[in-house]
């Protein structure tokens, strides 16, 4: 008999799981369940699972491997529900949710068979409708399994192949904390920016209008979803509560340095964050999933946008965002040109490069 796998949620996450399974495992029998029917429907229209389940219960207890492909705290409502049920004694469950203590002590507590999961990639897109089996392609994936669960790590890893990422074992307490630093604290700093911003709009109207360019990029995450974040925010309290209370801290320290006109202090300040800065790796995907951004100087002529994106049409690469920084008469303006992937990014700069002589780079 075939394995069935059972995939809960089919947004953007969930539903690019569900491709990549299918592309590498096609003996394997995917089946959905999503709590939205229009999604239930278009999973099944576009062939992302094989068919869906009549309801949660129901797909649960026929699966041989459940993936919850929801937020934190849908997750811990779904584990309670696994734990009355009828489950096959051989299942493996595992998850994809941002924070993993919570719920790897949730499924512990419950004695299920639990491998946490978190697959560090996301989309300017969401949705089933933004579904790709290209998204996770060297992006990081980090198991947190229980003690009982190690062993089922290399059955998962040899199950989502087909994600072409690189695997990461870390206990949820290391994940917590790596991911608190690294990605869930810069999205308070981005979102505190941009809603401080805004107020200050309120006493100079003009503040709005310049503030595109690199606030507009250094803020780019603080478009991310709400209800997402709050739940992230609320499942690592403790670690969140101790980034902030450092940051309070050197703010404070920043303000007596600039309070005492300390130059030598500053100086270091910013000095020290440049070398570790530029010592980060181009373009690889992390905790915050990477911009893939070409920039190109264009001339302010009529027709050069469209002969720009036709050239990358023309190659069979697809865009995801475009902008122009400046264009003013008769000198260059900055074309910046999104890209969903690496791949994608160097074939478009190729293709500009072959075919202008358009000057064009990557950050």
């Amino acid at each position: 008999m075939a394995q069935h796998v059972f995939i809960v949620g089919l947004g953007l996450i969930g539903a690019s799981m569900a491709l990549c399974i299918r592309q590498t495992n096609p003996e394997l029998i995917v089946v959905g369940w999503d709590s939205q029917s229009k999604t239930r429907e278009q999973a099944v229209e576009q062939q992302i699972v094989d068919y869906v389940a009549n309801d949660f219960e129901t797909g649960a207890e026929q699966a041989d491997v459940i993936l919850l492909a929801v937020p934190v705290r849908t997750t811990l409502a779904y584990l309670d529900v696994l734990e009355r049920i009828n489950l096959s004694d051989h299942v493996i469950i595992t998850d994809v949710s941002s924070t993993k203590q919570q719920v790897v002590t949730s499924a512990e507590q419950k004695n299920l068979r639990f491998v946490g999961g978190h697959p560090m990639a996301g989309s300017h897109k969401s949705g089933i409708q933004a579904a790709d089996a290209k998204l996770f392609e060297n992006a990081y994936y980090i198991f947190t399994p229980l003690e009982k669960t190690k062993k089922d790590v290399e059955k998962l890893q040899e199950l989502f192949c087909g994600t072409k990422a690189k695997y990461v074992t870390l206990t949820a307490g290391e994940h917590d904390r790596i991911t608190g630093m690294l990605s869930h604290f810069p999205h308070i700093l981005a979102a505190g920016l941009v809603n401080q911003a805004e107020q200050f709009n309120q006493e100079y109207p003009r503040a709005k209008q310049l503030a595109a360019g690199g606030f507009r990029d250094i803020t780019r995450i603080a478009s991310s979803d709400p209800v997402m974040w709050t739940d992230i925010l609320l499942s690592n309290k403790q670690i969140l509560l101790e980034r902030l209370a450092d940051w309070q801290q050197e703010m404070t320290q920043i303000a007596e340095w600039i309070m005492t006109e300390n130059q030598s202090e500053i100086f270091s300040f910013f000095n020290r964050a440049k070398e570790s800065r530029d010592q980060l790796p181009i373009h690889k995907q992390g905790a915050i999933p990477a911009f893939f951004d070409l920039f190109i100087d264009v001339p302010d002529e009529p027709g050069v946008i469209a002969e720009v994106t036709g050239l990358i049409g023309k190659a069979g690469v697809s865009l995801i965002n475009l902008k122009i920084q400046e264009t003013r008469e008769d000198i260059l303006g900055i074309l910046q040109i999104s890209f969903k992937n690496q791949q994608d990014l160097l074939q478009a700069k190729k293709t500009i490069i072959s075919n202008t002589s358009y000057h064009c780079w990557i950050k």
